[in-house]
């Protein structure tokens, strides 16, 4: 069984789709997908549906982003609509709706509510690795960390977690396209909705694939995003297409 870890997808479901294509998911696969589903691209509609059937296959393990909770809140009436509509709420309703202009919360559908209220997770833990959105404090229980901490923290050299198992975020976007890999914690948010890539970690065997809205792919494996201090690994940089004579 491979435990699959996608990054933030943002509404983008042509990379989703391309990712997914390329990682073949077997029906014992675990899929844990690091939230924030909705917002910024233009299909969130789509990637909820997706992952709503993923989940149905059970095979989807699926985390809440803070761009889910924004949106949660606004159904709530707990944060005001234009907070998340600057934010990227717009494109979300903007997929809903039938005109293709901004629509209206009401334009959502109740399984899809219900997905982002009921089926998404704060965090999930594996006997070697822990998943969340954003960040978690090191000495604290995955039960104990503040919301502040799992949906908004953003990833700037986290201390290594008192459980001793490795952190695979998202959140914090990367405009490299590149994930990052501390060796005690992994971000894997590679900004697809700003002409980026999708990024997807099997944790075990340390491969990685990327896909990005033009339904490019490429692949790598996560030591390669080791940071070095004089130069790249071969194979980062073959799969960002750069002759290493000239690296």
């Amino acid at each position: 069984m491979r435990i699959l870890a996608i990054g933030d997808i943002h509404g983008c479901a042509i990379a989703f789709d391309t990712l997914i294509a390329a990682v073949k998911p077997q029906p014992n696969d675990k899929i844990v997908t690091l939230g924030d589903y909705v917002d910024k691209g233009p299909d969130s509609k789509g990637v909820i549906k997706r992952l709503i059937t993923l989940h149905e296959n059970e095979q989807l393990i699926a985390l809440r982003g803070n761009h889910e909770v924004m949106m949660l809140q606004v159904r709530n009436h707990r944060l005001k609509k234009s907070h998340w509509l600057e934010r990227g709420g717009e494109a979300t309703l903007a997929s809903y709706s039938k005109s293709g202009k901004v629509g209206k919360l009401s334009d959502i559908p109740d399984n899809h509510w219900d997905f982002l209220e009921n089926v998404c997770l704060d965090w999930y833990e594996t006997n070697t690795h822990f998943f969340v959105h954003a960040n978690a404090h090191a000495n604290l229980a995955l039960a104990e960390q503040p919301a502040s901490m799992l949906f908004w923290k953003k990833f700037r050299h986290p201390d290594p977690h008192v459980s001793g198992k490795t952190m695979v975020c998202g959140h914090t976007s990367q405009k490299s396209g590149l994930p990052i890999n501390l060796g005690h914690a992994i971000c894997i948010d590679t900004r697809v909705y700003g002409k980026g890539w999708l990024t997807c970690l099997d944790v075990t065997s340390g491969r990685v694939w990327q896909a990005n809205q033009l339904a490019q792919q490429r692949t790598a494996w996560i030591d390669d995003f080791i940071p070095q201090s004089t130069h790249f690994s071969s194979r980062l940089l073959a799969m960002l297409g750069i002759n290493p004579l000239d690296a």
